[in-house]
């Protein structure tokens, strides 16, 4: 295991970008506190730090998120949900919630303990129903992105880039209720998590041993036996200290659906691209082809799909050599990303810094709205205001949490 050597645990002023300028950003406010774990505000965006055991890390989230995880979760079934029609075997459903809770109960063999019992945690906290916070948490195996990792001769100074375009319908109002997870897991590895209240899995994450990783969903959909996606990438962040460790949590775990990957060392300065879906696993190196990639470019992975993969890689050769943090991001603006892109974020791997925009409570796509500069090092070593309220810190966990579960 590589020894945590880039000293994550130290405190340090946080960045705000805005495209063309860099400052510095204030000290920021802490909100509430509740046990080891606390919300803050940094230039007007959340980040919830948490800490300990799995229940504890989801008291934490549910106590300090509860309002937003209440109406996160009336808002996907009361309203959304009645919405949509899903289509399975040709037979069109009317209840997609009854849907991810017959997934939910299929998965349950392939999901870690330790989630459930977070997702308790998240559900005592919020005093939300179990069920609804388990159910909302499988949303992403029914509801199937743009990624890129640029390194080496395709960046000013070597530096790795990982960008990571989530699309997913902004109509949802996730975004408002976005927050950035800071999380210390006892005896696991730390990582920040780019998600949403009442969320436990991970779509878009780095962890403390400069591991990051963004997925993108194709097809697939019936093929459920297996890790659901975002608890497979929760556990390479947790447990991967190495790009081909972080390989191996996807290649040797039963896997679902179609989903591609992006997978950045910022150690190494290499990243892959790879298909872990139900029936094919297959990783492609930094510059390497594929039939569905059949553009590759130096130094860099490329994933995205039609036009808009044309479109990454004219951007990317285009700018082979010159990409700064600047010119990164703005590879991400549209059409690349599309009008449904909750969130986009980039990540210099190498040194831990990252930046993220979430869409705008209007409905505007993340790729217009300002990016907020971040350092996990930092992140990592701040401390909560002692003055700020406290709430109840977590109670014990009920006796075999994970189990009430079926």
């Amino acid at each position: 295991m590589r020894h945590r050597a880039w000293g994550w645990v130290f405190a340090g002023l946080v960045a705000i970008l805005s495209l063309g300028a860099c400052a510095f950003a204030g000290e920021g406010r802490t909100i509430a506190r509740c046990g080891a774990g606390f919300l803050e505000e940094i230039d007007g965006a959340r980040v919830l730090h948490v800490a300990g055991e799995p229940y504890e890390m989801g008291y934490q989230q549910g106590a300090l998120l509860r309002d937003d995880v209440r109406e996160n979760v009336r808002y996907l079934f009361d309203v959304k949900a009645r919405e949509i029609k899903v289509e399975l075997g040709g037979l069109k459903l009317l209840d997609p919630r009854q849907v991810i809770r017959g997934i939910a109960s299929r998965q349950r063999k392939f999901v870690p303990d330790r989630y459930y019992e977070e997702m308790r945690g998240v559900a005592d906290g919020s005093g939300v129903p179990f069920e609804d916070i388990v159910v909302a948490n499988f949303i992403p195996e029914l509801f199937h992105c743009s990624g890129f990792a640029l390194a080496g001769s395709a960046t000013k100074t070597g530096e790795l880039y990982h960008g990571r375009i989530l699309d997913y319908a902004c109509d949802w109002k996730l975004q408002e209720h976005a927050v950035l997870v800071v999380a210390a897991p006892r005896n696991r590895i730390p990582f920040v998590n780019v998600t949403y209240a009442g969320f436990v899995g991970s779509v878009t994450g780095m962890n403390a041993e400069r591991i990051s990783i963004g997925e993108m969903g194709g097809g697939g959909t019936g093929h459920w036996d297996g890790t659901p996606m975002a608890f497979l990438m929760r556990i390479a962040l947790e447990e991967a200290d190495s790009l081909e460790q972080a390989v191996k949590t996807f290649r040797d775990r039963p896997r679902t659906c179609e989903y591609y990957f992006v997978i950045a060392d910022g150690e190494t300065k290499k990243a892959v691209g790879m298909e872990a879906s139900w029936n094919v696993f297959t990783t492609l190196a930094m510059g390497q082809g594929h039939p569905k990639l059949p553009d590759p470019v130096k130094d860099a992975v490329v994933l995205s799909a039609g036009d808009r993969y044309k479109e990454l890689v004219k951007r990317v050769k285009a700018g082979a050599g010159t990409f700064d943090v600047e010119g990164a991001i703005h590879l991400m603006d549209r059409p690349v990303a599309m009008k449904s892109n909750l969130h986009s974020v980039l990540f210099e791997t190498t040194t831990g810094r990252f930046w993220v925009a979430n869409a705008s409570k209007d409905g505007k796509p993340a790729a217009t709205q300002p990016f907020h500069a971040y350092d996990l090092h930092a992140l990592l070593g701040r401390k909560a205001d002692e003055s700020a309220p406290a709430l109840s810190p977590p109670p014990a966990p009920p006796a075999k949490a994970a189990s009430l579960y079926p």
